[in-house]
């Protein structure tokens, strides 16, 4: 059987939320809109399932975790915006004439899509009436915490450095113990969800935190940045010295 979790009529107001999205790309001629849109999506979705089903303790912990989550990655991506990233340019570009159509689907609907296999972790906490299991519990919110203050303590100083005038890469802060802390940070928080999913009884979506790990490191995360990193100066000394995601001490 099936869990309720993994039930797709929650795809529908996602759809039709990034379909709105995917309409006011095609008038702002502007499809990094979508970047900002993301942590929102998962804000969308939690609290959709919220106001379907009676609060508990967990899932009342879960939204404040998600919002926080969600909102502030927004806001750190919007703040930044200024106008569309290099690599929608290249696509629409690429695309001449069909982008109007093809960005639909193989840019606004593809994210809703992985968007929604990543937040399976949240119907599953929200829909579930088991008890809290306060070790483990706790240890979600903790390590979901820890993720969440690693990511924004990342951001920041790299956005004081940007602020200051500065050029080049940062190898200051927690960029000193890894090349994207605010990465590794992002992966961390969903280990902390799935550990709430854990003590809801929802072992199985460990697969969302997987993917999302994956996606960070070896996919739109750390290699899509790394091209532009790498060509600024200091970057061969900094790559060998610095991990590129798991915080460590720089080699000598």
């Amino acid at each position: 059987m099936i869990p309720p979790w993994l039930n797709p009529a929650d795809a529908l107001p996602l759809a039709i939320a990034f379909g709105l999205l995917w309409l006011e790309s095609l008038r702002r001629r502007d499809a990094s809109i979508l970047d900002i849109a993301w942590g929102p999506g998962f804000v969308l979705l939690a609290s959709w399932h919220f106001l379907r089903t009676d609060p508990t303790p967990r899932s009342s912990l879960l939204l404040v975790l998600i919002w926080v989550w969600g909102l502030r990655l927004a806001w750190h991506i919007g703040k930044r915006h200024r106008g569309e990233d290099a690599r929608y340019r290249r696509w629409r570009e690429q695309a001449g004439a069909t982008w109007w159509w093809r960005s639909l689907f193989t840019v606004f609907l593809l994210q809703a899509s992985i968007l929604w296999v990543v937040a399976r972790p949240l119907p599953a906490v929200i829909q579930s009436d088991a008890g809290l299991t306060p070790w483990l519990d706790g240890a979600g919110v903790l390590l979901a915490l820890a993720g969440l203050a690693w990511e924004s303590v990342g951001d920041a100083q790299l956005a004081r450095f940007r602020r200051e005038g500065g050029r080049g890469l940062y190898t200051e802060g927690l960029w000193r113990c890894s090349r994207h802390p605010n990465y590794f940070g992002e992966a961390v928080f969903w280990w902390g969800i799935y550990l709430l999913a854990l003590a809801a009884g929802a072992g199985a979506s460990i697969f969302s935190p997987v993917i999302m790990t994956l996606l960070l490191r070896f996919g739109s995360g750390v290699p899509l940045l790394e091209r532009t990193m790498s060509q600024r100066e200091g970057w061969p000394e900094y790559a060998r010295r610095t991990n590129a995601f798991f915080p460590w001490r720089p080699r000598p």
